[in-house]
């Protein structure tokens, strides 16, 4: 049967950016146990022993209770530590402190805000361009709300400070804003007291933030000295009032993106609601999954694996940047967080300064790469004009420094033989 044969009833799903970049790979013989691929397109951080952080779990004890079904919501004493977690790091001494019931658990990202997706009503949500690929079929599949584009300015270095944000609440007529922070692909991270005013329009606005904070330990700013994470938790109020819903897991923060072990965090009427989403869009994740992931919760190994993230990938980050700038690949700003740098292609020579290009040209170099239009979130494709964000590319550092040095010098080359054509 050919692979055009369409099938009635079944509409065309597109894939999101790093599944096409894969499965073009694939095509050309990339298998991710293949050791001569150099895989910059990841949206994973590399999984295997870092110096300094705690042991990687390789076994998981199932008992026979864990063979039932897990409630919606989660496990309770998982999100019990998941709470405790958050007013640990980020609510020390504040008189209002999440419990289980600010938690919901989930299996993976994509099925917590899917589920906040469907739980939304009749509203018009904000989301910036570029952000994450994925929210461009999430924010078009559920037609209830309007998504509403913000366009950031690589100018500017994406910068939106909180008189933005209240101008777009108040023009648009925002109910909801989704983004990621920090951000992927660009970077830019929202941090200190620009998130505590953030919060505190939401507040005065009654306008949610949706925050994907699920590289919110891969912060390269902030104070020596100071923990490198960041969350809007440190800056809610009241944390059934003030209208602040975070999503992170295990996937990279924890670096156990197989895990599938995510949580929403956010007022009690919203896990509510996202929970009883849940119950019709997935059922629930996984229960030894989850009970297993109780010791890796508490402060200490959290500290430590953070720390030992911090080390590593600050020293990838900074000799990747680099080098790729010398190559010419040019950034708007140096990225404050994630394991990715947005780099802008334009200067190369043609077909290297075309996201597309790029990525074609490199894919014959057995490096993967992601074209910077998959970042224009366009739900329904209702804007036809092309992409603003067509001379860019995203390059992960999440793989090891081995991998690194072996897609730059290839890199190199593949720019040095266009460059002579």
């Amino acid at each position: 049967m050919s692979d055009d044969v369409t099938i009635p009833a079944f509409r065309s799903v597109p894939r999101t950016g790093v599944i096409y970049v894969t499965a073009e790979a694939t095509r050309r013989g990339y298998r991710s146990s293949d050791p001569d691929w150099c895989n910059l397109g990841q949206g994973q951080p590399e999984t295997g022993d870092l110096p300094g952080a705690p042991p990687r779990l390789n076994t998981v004890n199932i008992d026979v209770a864990d063979m039932e079904y897990a409630p919606v919501a989660g496990l309770w004493d998982v999100r019990e530590a998941i709470a405790s977690l958050y007013n640990r790091l980020y609510r020390r001494g504040m008189p209002s402190q999440y419990s289980a019931e600010n938690v919901c658990l989930s299996g993976g990202g994509r099925a917590a805000l899917t589920r906040a997706a469907a739980s939304l009503g009749s509203i018009n949500l904000g989301h910036f361009l570029p952000d994450y690929t994925a929210y461009e079929e999430l924010l078009d599949v559920f037609k209830a709300f309007t998504a509403i584009p913000i366009l950031l300015e690589g100018e500017r270095g994406y910068a939106f400070t909180h008189e933005d944000l209240r101008r777009e609440v108040q023009g648009r007529g925002l109910s909801a804003l989704l983004f990621s922070n920090p951000c992927n692909p660009t970077g830019k991270l929202v941090h200190g007291e620009e998130m505590a005013r953030w919060v505190g329009v939401a507040r005065e606005q009654e306008c949610v933030l949706l925050i994907d904070e699920f590289y919110s330990h891969y912060i390269w700013t902030g104070r020596p000295g100071h923990l490198p994470v960041e969350s809007a938790a440190r800056y809610v109020e009241d944390v059934n009032r003030d209208p602040v819903v975070m999503f992170d897991g295990f996937t990279k923060n924890w670096r156990y993106p197989g895990w599938r072990m995510t949580w929403t965090v956010g007022p009690k009427q919203v896990i509510e609601a996202v929970s009883s989403a849940g119950s019709f869009l997935d059922g629930g994740g996984s229960r030894p999954l989850q009970r297993a992931a109780i010791p890796m919760l508490q402060e200490e190994p959290v500290v430590a694996e953070t720390l030992a993230i911090h080390t590593a990938f600050r020293e990838k980050r900074d000799r990747f940047h680099s080098r790729l700038e010398r190559l010419g690949i040019r950034t708007d700003r140096a990225p404050d967080g994630t394991f990715y740098v947005w780099g802008n292609v334009s200067g190369l020579p043609a077909p290297l300064n075309d996201g597309m290009g790029f990525f074609r040209a490199a894919l014959e170099h057995k490096i993967i790469t992601v074209p910077g239009e998959f970042f224009d979130v366009n739900p329904g494709k209702r804007r036809a004009r092309p992409s603003r964000f067509r001379s860019y590319v995203r390059l992960s550092f999440g793989p090891s420094m081995e991998v690194l040095e072996k897609a730059l010098g290839r890199l190199e080359a593949m720019v040095l033989q266009h460059s002579r054509v």
